[in-house]
């Protein structure tokens, strides 16, 4: 078998024959200073996402407000990356944690995180040197883990995960839980070395439209080791189950 090859045939289709003569960096719709096609990949987008925005409600009346935001600057491979959480009780900040990074794609579906995080609200604040991974795993199962190097010999890691489970194209329900540990205590903040603090819940949303969808949900939050010894001390209790409410939105 000949393969396909050569010039092509006196009778073949001008490729041009549907341009009415305009080519790429000349003629009246040529941009000036771009040489050549931009691709999807190429241009640089915004994103801002709340993954929470909620209220939460326990049974002793130690209500909270608690929000968890993602903003994105930049194009598909390389992109600037802001993360802020927290919680806000009684009218005052008890706890946040923001992040600036520098996030780097490295294989589809997921980026390489590098900056800085800063530590506010009860206590001193604190600050760290963040490096990370977030993306979609195999069976669409979300994860972020993310280690942090602070002075005086401070170390964290924080893992993330959740899932999507489709009842209906609007109706989802979401699996998430979280765990933090430290490698050392920090009584200042009221953190102790080991496993700190974990939360396990669930979150059923309606999604009016991609960009809006509030929530109901339940969930599991506790401190342990010397953390939870810290919360019994003020008076607070180390495990609780928690109601919430919020919306979710990006855009």
């Amino acid at each position: 078998m000949q393969m396909q090859g050569g010039s092509a045939p006196p009778d073949a289709r001008d490729p041009h024959g549907y341009s009415n003569g305009l080519t790429l960096g000349s003629g009246d719709y040529a941009v000036p200073g771009v040489p050549r096609l931009m691709l999807a990949d190429e241009h640089r987008f915004f994103s801002l996402r709340g993954e929470t925005l909620e209220r939460r409600f326990t049974r002793k009346g130690d209500d909270s407000t608690a929000y968890n935001l993602q903003a994105w600057y930049g194009t598909t491979y390389n992109k600037a990356v802001v993360k802020a959480e927290g919680d806000i009780a009684k009218g005052k900040l008890e706890k946040s944690r923001t992040e600036l990074l520098w996030g780097h794609a490295v294989a589809p579906y997921w980026d390489t995180q590098l900056g800085v995080r800063v530590d506010n609200g009860k206590g001193p604040s604190r600050q760290w040197l963040a490096f990370g991974i977030q993306g979609l795993a195999p069976y669409w199962f979300e994860l972020k883990a993310t280690g942090y190097v602070g002075s005086g010999g401070r170390t964290a890691l924080r893992v993330e995960g959740s899932y999507e489970l489709l009842l209906t194209q609007r109706l989802i329900l979401e699996p998430r839980a979280e765990l933090q540990f430290y490698g050392k205590d920090d009584p200042e903040r009221g953190i102790g070395k080991g496993l700190a603090e974990a939360s396990a819940g669930l979150r059923l949303r309606y999604e009016f439209s991609r960009q809006f969808a509030p929530y109901i949900g339940v969930e599991r939050a506790g401190s342990f080791g010397r953390t939870a010894d810290y919360v019994r001390a003020e008076g607070g209790r180390a495990q609780q189950t928690r109601w919430v409410a919020g919306v979710r939105f990006w855009f």
